[in-house]
């Protein structure tokens, strides 16, 4: 099952992709991608839709952050031997761990800037999927 949330900016709404690429809309079911929604239980109560009863969204949506209403984004550096020697580091005795601004979680297709005030790009990023 490929969830997904679709929409304007702020006002994403959830949804999953059927067999044939079409957007379902699931707000019927759950009102986010976002906490109680994420729970095992929870998604294996989606994973059991009959998907072709959903309604199908119009048009092409623009496709929003993958979860929504993120509290931290919490990140582990330095998680492997290779990572660490691609970085000329030590592998690490413990875990480094990070945390990132959660308005750096964004959707597919959505453009990332920087700021003026970032004078030196370091070329490195963060893909999860």
């Amino acid at each position: 099952m490929k969830l997904l949330r679709y929409g304007e900016p702020g006002r994403e709404r959830p949804g999953v992709l059927d067999r044939e690429g079409r957007i379902r809309c699931l707000s019927q079911h759950i009102d986010d991608l976002s906490g109680a929604a994420l729970l095992p239980e929870s998604l294996a109560r989606l994973g059991e839709l009959d998907l072709g009863s959903l309604p199908v969204v119009d048009g092409m949506p623009r496709l929003g952050a993958c979860v929504g209403n993120i509290g931290k984004f919490i990140c582990i550096g330095l998680n492997y031997a290779d990572h660490a020697a691609e970085t000329g580091a030590a592998i690490p005795a413990e875990p480094v761990v990070f945390g990132k601004w959660t308005s750096a979680v964004v959707g597919p297709m959505m453009t990332s800037s920087f700021r003026a005030v970032h004078r030196k790009q370091t070329g490195k990023w963060s893909l999860a999927w």
